[in-house]
């Protein structure tokens, strides 16, 4: 097994979600991960439920593995206490807001002067620089900003949340590591390090491109729900079951559509769902919405036409697939009890080895390993 960041130490500053979930990855593929928090109560996070005997078990499944160290920035002679971490690091994250790091001391022009090969990577929401910069928002606003939240937004009445944290995750987490690994290659050839501005909110984009082909450049009005991808087409958009499950109708291509229209039944004159999307859309939901999805999963599964019953997270957790692949056989110690960590896309030959049940670490727990008092700053 090879851990290819083994040899690489990271000062992460982050906090909850887009940056602790970067350096986790990072973490996985054998970095030394150093998290920096506040005396006392430590990050947001920590106090964030569920709990298992008062952990969080959010913070512990983005924080396993990790060093933990307290200390108050603000206090005199913090920087010097962190200087010999400094001079050693390769990369540092943090999540502030623009010029909060400065005002620290710790901005990226007084960092590279104790270590000109330092990968200085800041997640924002905006980025550095521009309007927004210190605009405060979260995933909903950045992608609002992108446009993206727009294409399939529900009715008027009642309009959907996102599912998932795209602007977090797709446009802070994947590209802060993404970068990173590329930086750290980079200085291989020029022995610097960068400064690396990640704007979630720019981020977000490439998670809708068609919207971008079709809505910016050939300038083209794309309506809530009215795309090919987001529910415009019979073809791909969720129905419901008799029994209030959700199917997932995903068959683009025409041989899987026809495939699934010979399994409910659909008359021809009624398969045509570009000259008549919503004749089409009413058919298919009325027969799907004729019998349970259980009746529908075999039927569905033996066509193989991409079409599935929504699952939930439980079930999707006990899938024989994914066990079968092993994605949630890597343990996560939260307060003696042992859960399964959360699967990354880390490819497992350059991950931490699987039987070890790891776990979070206690707030400043690793000061005394890196030279600093209990209470901070030395």
């Amino acid at each position: 097994m090879i851990q290819p960041l083994k040899d690489i130490m990271v000062l992460d500053f982050s906090t909850l979600l887009p940056g602790p979930m970067a350096t986790l990855m990072l973490a996985e593929a054998g970095a030394e991960v150093i998290k920096f928090e506040r005396p006392g109560t430590g990050e947001d996070a920590r106090a964030t439920a569920p709990r298992i005997e008062g952990e969080s078990i959010g913070f512990a499944v983005l924080n396993k593995g990790k060093r933990s160290v307290a200390i108050d920035l603000k206090s005199k002679g913090a920087v010097d206490a962190l200087r010999p971490l400094l001079e050693k690091a390769d990369v540092l994250v943090e999540q502030f807001r623009p010029g909060v790091m400065e005002r620290l001391g710790l901005g990226y022009e007084a960092v590279r002067a104790i270590n000109p090969q330092i990968v200085y990577c800041s997640i924002t929401g905006y980025g550095q620089t521009g309007p927004k910069a210190s605009v405060a928002g979260h995933d909903m606003n950045y992608v609002g900003d992108a446009g993206i939240l727009s294409l399939s937004r529900g009715p008027q009445d009642q309009p959907t949340t996102p599912f998932g944290l795209v602007a977090d995750i797709g446009g802070g987490t994947y590209p802060a590591v993404v970068n990173i690994l590329l930086a750290l290659m980079a200085r291989q050839q020029t022995n610097e390090g960068t400064h690396l501005d990640i704007a979630m909110s720019e981020g977000a984009f490439a998670f809708a491109y068609w919207a971008h082909a079709q809505g910016v450049i050939a300038g083209q009005d794309i309506g809530s729900g009215a795309s090919r991808l987001t529910g415009g087409l019979a073809r791909y958009r969720l129905y419901s079951a008799s029994d209030g499950r959700q199917i997932a109708v995903g068959a683009l291509e025409e041989k899987f559509w026809q495939a699934f229209c010979d399994v409910i039944e659909q008359p021809e004159e009624l398969r045509d769902d570009w000259s008549d999307p919503a004749a089409c859309s009413a058919e298919v939901a009325r027969r799907l919405a004729s019998q349970p999805s259980t009746y529908w999963a075999p039927l569905l599964a033996a066509a193989d036409c991409c079409c599935s019953v929504v699952k939930t997270p439980a079930e999707a957790a006990a899938d024989p697939h994914f066990n079968a692949r092993g994605i949630f056989g890597r343990k996560l110690n939260i307060s003696g009890r042992e859960v399964p960590a959360l699967p990354l896309p880390i490819a497992p030959a350059f991950r931490t080895p699987a039987g070890a049940s790891e776990r979070a670490a206690a707030l400043g727990e690793d000061n005394a390993r890196y030279g600093l008092d209990s209470g901070g700053a030395e």
